[in-house]
């Protein structure tokens, strides 16, 4: 007896009728990837809003390019712009994110390709007698239902590049307020190591004044008090500033050792921008509205492909051929169709979840649109508060500090004020100097919170 060989077998020639149904399947076979896996846009879109470069290598060669300029980089003092290229060039975390564009596009692909052929075989013998049975099915519902799943997972691929770009972005903004805090914590540093200097100067003068008996014991402890207060307070600095260079560290992907940044933090500015372009300007470039907005599209898509699917969704078709007999008599050929019976499940679960699901996206887009507009007028608040505060901090209160340390030199110069009396003025301008600090720090990072708002919401899963 020979076996049936189904390598041999050819449809498009036992059933010229169905060639047209093969030419449908080839073509469907054809969705390819494109060159750059979606990073164009990402690149296209945020560059909208910052000038620094990204990349994604993906071979050796480009990761050793890639690395090499980071070093490069490294070479130098570290402005904030310098800081944010590093993250966007090293951080390890954004690497493994633009991969989610390949698995996105992996999708619109895959929605563009019908499933594989099925080749069913029934095989029976009996005295001489056969049964054969040969089917070679396709898939024909998939073809119907293919635009829309493509449709689909376009629009989800889209929302990838979007919220890819996004991530960017909060790399960006991240890496600027990780920067920020780690000058402020180094200057601060300096400061407070002067404080400590001074209080320990103050201190072992009380000392040796209370030993010759020209101070009592209550003025000697308080001045030992201010020195004591005065080291707790370096230690501190110290701690807040490794862990500051740390939190940046990670950020650029690069050992803190390797990290040397500028001594003091930028300006002021002369001026502040008004609230309104920003609130005109929002509804335009937050990507987590536009990234909400595809997502529900995409889920109102996918709600009409269920309902179409709603009581069938398998449907083959395709060439068939029969044996009943001897095995020399011939083949009865003719078709195999096969589909679901809506007996006992008619779609309505899976139509009522779909809704559910867009109607859910619907409602957290409204609330995404809602939060937006409160994010900015919140973020633009703090910014104006941080810009007076520290606007009067350093017009006002520093100034007349200096001032009054600068008289009092004079009078201790003149015998006419104590040497405690200049220590305890020295500490209260480093004080007020410590605070312009403290206060310009807070507005950078209100700054760098209200551009953020105008693209997306500042969260960040991790660094």
């Amino acid at each position: 007896m020979k076996h049936t060989n189904f390598k041999h077998y050819c449809v498009a020639t036992h059933y010229p009728h169905f060639m047209p149904l093969v030419t449908a399947l080839l073509l469907s076979g054809c969705a390819t990837f494109s060159k750059d896996g979606g990073f164009d846009n990402v690149k296209q879109t945020t560059q909208q809003h910052i000038n620094q470069e990204i990349v994604w290598p993906k071979s050796k060669s480009e990761q050793i390019k890639n690395d090499d300029q980071v070093k490069v980089l490294l070479e130098r003092k570290l402005d904030v712009e310098t800081a944010v290229q590093i993250a966007l060039l090293n951080n390890k975390r954004l690497q493994a994110a633009f991969y989610a564009l390949g698995i996105s596009e992996a999708d619109l692909v895959q929605a563009g390709r019908l499933p594989n052929p099925r080749f069913s075989m029934l095989y029976a013998k009996n005295n001489g007698d056969y049964k054969i049975e040969q089917a070679f099915t396709f898939n024909i519902f998939s073809l119907i239902t293919m635009p829309k799943a493509v449709e689909i997972e376009r629009r989800r691929f889209e929302k990838t590049q979007k919220s890819t770009a996004l991530e960017v972005l909060k790399l960006a903004n991240h890496t600027r307020m990780a920067y920020f805090n780690a000058v402020a914590t180094s200057e601060l540093t300096r400061y407070s190591e002067q404080v400590r200097e001074s209080a320990e100067a103050s201190a072992e003068l009380a000392r040796r004044m209370y030993k010759a008996g020209n101070w009592n014991k209550l003025e000697q402890a308080r001045e030992q008090s201010f020195y004591a207060d005065a080291v707790l307070e370096y230690a501190n600095a110290k701690n807040k500033q490794l862990r500051a260079y740390e939190a940046l560290s990670r950020l650029l992907g690069v050992p803190s050792d390797q990290i040397t940044l500028l001594e003091r933090l930028p300006d002021l500015p002369t001026s502040v921008e008004d609230l309104q372009p920003f609130e005109q300007t929002a509804f335009e470039n937050r990507l987590d509205l536009q990234v909400a907005k595809l997502e529900t599209e995409a889920l109102a898509k996918q709600l009409g492909l269920t309902k179409t699917t709603r009581l069938i969704n398998v449907l083959e078709i395709g060439p068939a051929r029969v044996l009943e007999g001897s095995r020399n008599d011939p083949y009865k050929k003719g078709l195999e169709i096969g589909f679901e019976i809506p007996l006992f499940d008619w779609g309505t679960a899976r139509v009522a979840k779909a809704e559910a699901i867009y109607m859910q996206a619907f409602n957290e887009t409204a609330q995404v649109a809602i939060n937006a507009q409160s994010e900015i007028r919140e973020a633009y608040n703090v910014y104006r508060t941080h810009y007076d505060v520290t606007k009067h901090l350093r017009d006002e209160i520093v100034p007349i500090r200096k001032k009054i340390l600068s008289e009092n030199q004079l009078r201790y110069n003149g015998m006419l004020t104590s040497p405690f009396e200049l220590f305890g003025d020295a500490r209260a301008q480093v004080a007020s100097v410590k605070n312009y600090i403290e206060s310009l720090r807070e507005f950078w990072l209100a700054d760098s919170t209200l551009k953020m708002t105008l693209i997306g919401s500042n969260a960040m899963e991790g660094q």
